[in-house]
């Protein structure tokens, strides 16, 4: 049985963010797709403590795409080691979990 599943990643520049989703939703691998920011991220990289302003893209599918939607973003990200996050939907309205379903790739 389907479920929804959200992905996250950020970037350093809102258009890299626009860029993913919009090649997401053209192949037809998520529903629909929300950037926020910029927000202020902490993070330890190459052995340093760093800061930088990003953008956080939210994206939503189906599980059976997870793996291709997971590779995309990877494929399409300009980091050198993007951040990409998944969490399932455990309880949505039927409505839009239809909605979701209906817009995705079977």
């Amino acid at each position: 049985m389907a479920i929804i599943v959200l992905l996250s990643t950020t970037t350093e520049k809102k258009e890299d963010a626009e860029n993913i989703a919009k090649e997401l939703l053209n192949k037809r691998l998520i529903a629909c797709a929300q950037i926020s920011g910029p927000v202020s991220s902490h993070y330890r990289w190459q052995g340093k403590l760093e800061h930088s302003e990003e953008f956080v893209l939210s994206v939503k599918s189906a599980s059976h795409l997870f793996e291709q939607v997971k590779a995309a973003i990877a494929a399409l990200h300009p980091y050198e080691l993007p951040e990409v996050i998944g969490n399932s939907a455990l309880e949505t309205t039927e409505d839009y979990f239809q909605w979701v379903l209906g817009e995705v790739a079977q």
